[in-house]
């Protein structure tokens, strides 16, 4: 049976919490639940309430997908009941700022991937949690993530594919999160971009600076984000996760493969952006040694006629050439003659 992969690129629009909200409102579910639905042999049933879950597990060929967004603990402890999942998995998942992991726990696995994407010219991360087991699909949001509808309705299109049950599922959801990794990166791409332009034109500004060290902090939160979810995504390449169908490793090597791209993309940038505030610097330095030569250049320019001012201006009686007639008009030649001097050596030194 041939698998389809999703791609996240051309995913639905992003969906506010009110919207959110509105949804849920609309379809019949409880606060907290953004859909929840049963599908057999790939093909959607009919959506369910969450007490209705467990009447649905362990039914040949059918996966219950449900979908939460910032679930209270009521909520969370409804849906351990029904799957009958870990308690330390739902204490995780009743917070946000968990570590990118992947835990497995018996015949079911608790998956922590963080989000990003582009929020206008700002970054927005966020936080999701997969509870995968056999025959379901439990995924919790936290923050500004970008709703999942889209690929709910992708793999719904495919029944062929979905039909190979919550491992796919979840193969869909982490290829939207990799790929939604991507236009953050090619955003601060052109940002990086157009500063290496300015600092060829002119020296970076104060503002500048500080534009280069917030983008060089988003590519470190970015990186956090997305180098733990290179082993959690190479796990899934491997038959050690319960469950897991040989058709599916290709699949999650492709992930792997996206989020590997990434990192190295991460990685350059944050080299381009090190390399820009050095190369900032460099030129800053370069530009005060610069004037440290002129300034130094003038200085023993004009302490030439300081020097010999000062010795002729002594009030001493006795002192050679005071009464030479044309004493002034030679020390001044001479004052002359030794400034163009030092002033063509200097030139020739590139000092001035």
């Amino acid at each position: 049976m041939a698998l389809e992969r999703t791609n996240g690129r051309d995913a639905g629009a992003e969906r506010s919490p009110a919207a959110v909200g509105q949804q849920a409102d609309a379809a019949g579910h409880r606060p907290g639940v953004v859909a929840a639905a049963v599908y057999q042999h790939g093909r959607r049933l009919r959506d369910i309430r969450i007490e209705e879950a467990g009447e649905w597990r362990n039914r040949e060929g059918v996966v219950i997908w449900i979908g939460l967004h910032e679930p209270d603990q009521e909520l969370l402890r409804q849906v351990q009941l029904e799957f009958d999942l870990n308690d330390l998995a739902i204490e995780d998942a009743g917070k946000a700022h968990q570590r990118p992991k992947l835990e497995i726990y018996g015949e079911a696995i608790f998956v922590v991937a963080r989000t990003a994407h582009m929020t206008g010219e700002e970054i927005a991360f966020g936080e999701t949690h997969l509870f995968v087991g056999r025959g379901y699909v439990v995924s919790v949001r936290h923050g500004p993530s970008t709703s999942y509808m889209a690929v709910r309705q992708r793999c719904e299109a495919s029944p062929a594919a979905l039909a190979h049950g919550e491992h796919y599922v979840l193969y869909s959801i982490l290829d939207f999160i990799v790929d939604n990794y991507m236009p953050v990166v090619e955003a601060i791409h052109g940002e990086v971009e157009a500063l290496e332009d300015r600092l060829l034109r002119d020296r970076l500004a104060k503002a500048d600076i500080e534009h280069l060290y917030m983008l060089r902090r988003n590519l470190l939160r970015l990186r956090n984000a997305v180098v733990p979810l290179v082993d959690v995504c190479r796990r899934h390449e491997h038959l050690e996760l319960p469950g897991m169908e040989v058709a599916m490793q290709p699949l999650f090597r492709d992930v792997t493969d996206h989020v590997r791209r990434v990192q190295e993309d991460i990685d350059a940038l944050r080299e381009v952006l090190a390399f820009t505030f050095e190369a900032s610097l460099m030129i800053g330095q370069s530009e005060q040694t610069e004037i440290s030569r002129k300034l130094a250049s003038w200085a023993a320019i004009l302490a030439v006629p300081t020097a010999i001012a000062g010795i002729y201006g002594m009030n001493f009686e006795q002192m050679p050439e005071l009464r030479f007639r044309y004493g002034y008009f030679v020390v001044l030649a001479i004052i002359i003659a030794l400034c163009v001097t030092l002033y063509r050596f200097f030139r020739r030194a590139r000092w001035l």
